[in-house]
């Protein structure tokens, strides 16, 4: 039977391993929310909000900004429609409000499907999948993409979860990023080069704390460590990472100090893991072309080390 909801993010998907709990919503197939042991690992936000700042949405066919929206696809101009008005810019893809419906579950498990149709600017046909999974201490997060066009389609995907270890205050948690460049970017938080992180404050691989960092900075050059890109450690010695395959080389940092949490405005960061650079659709740099008819597959998860 078909579940509809009145909810903002639509019907919540209700996972449970162990002592493991996931919801993923049916809009933007975002993962609300995360605990093992009644420990947030995500950033929870209420059921009955759109997310704020994207919280763990699908980021597709595209992750982060376009700039002005326009692209060049064989010689040809292509407009996007402008969804960061301040900035002049495309973001976070075009299924950021889309409903996905279910493709498979169980207990543990769903999957979770949305099609992307030709529009401004980007005019290709994809059908799409997202399969959450929790399995011992951790979630693993697999997308796939069948291009239906009759042409190549460009194609990258992301992701936007915060992380936290949630009975830990934000401020004291260590940030490590596993990556030796980042993007340098001009005030609309457009790239205009990718430079060494040696000698910079982006250089976190030794790790930093979180109180103080102020980030809206995609890395490159990611080295995964034990599969991680990105971890946050706890005083105690806590970890979550996150972690993905070799097809997401960059990850973006967005700490914001006014993300809505149960006592009032406070820290989070968001770690997101993406297959393609900012402005990847005029760069170049990590788009997948897709071959008609043709499946492409990335995975990535977070873990919780206890």
């Amino acid at each position: 039977m078909t579940q509809y909801s009145t909810e903002p993010t639509g019907v919540q998907h209700v996972l449970t391993r162990g002592d493991s709990t996931a919801v993923i919503t049916e809009v933007a197939a975002s993962l609300r929310a995360f605990t093992i042991d009644g420990v947030d690992i995500v950033q929870p936000y209420p059921q009955g909000v759109v997310p704020p700042f994207a919280s763990g949405i699908v980021l597709m066919p595209w992750p982060n900004r376009v700039a002005d929206g326009v692209w060049t696809l064989d010689g040809e101009l292509l407009q996007l429609d402008i969804t960061e008005p301040a900035k002049h810019n495309a973001i976070h893809g075009l299924l950021r409000f889309t409903g996905y419906r279910e493709l498979a579950r169980t207990e543990s498990s769903i999957t979770l499907g949305a099609t992307v149709f030709p529009q401004h600017g980007y005019p290709f046909h994809l059908e799409t999948s997202v399969t959450y999974e929790l399995v011992h201490d951790a979630i693993t997060v697999r997308h796939e993409v069948r291009n239906l066009t009759g042409d190549k389609a460009p194609v990258a995907v992301g992701a936007h979860p915060f992380l936290t270890i949630g009975d830990v205050p934000t401020e004291d948690l260590v940030l490590t990023v596993n990556a030796s460049t980042f993007f340098d970017v001009d005030a609309r938080l457009l790239p205009h080069a990718e430079l060494p992180v040696d000698g910079t404050k982006y250089d976190l691989r030794a790790g930093a704390p979180l109180a103080g960092l102020e980030l809206d900075t995609a890395f490159g050059g990611v080295a995964l460590v034990d599969g991680a890109a990105a971890v946050l450690t706890a005083p105690d010695g806590r970890t979550v990472s996150l972690v993905q395959d070799d097809q997401h080389p960059y990850v973006q940092v967005f700490t914001t100090p006014i993300y809505p949490k149960a006592g009032g405005p406070g820290l989070a960061v968001a770690i997101e893991p993406m297959t393609a650079a900012p402005d990847a659709l005029n760069t170049g740099l990590g788009i997948a072309w897709v071959e008609p008819g043709a499946t492409w597959s990335v995975g990535w998860g977070i873990r919780y080390s206890r």
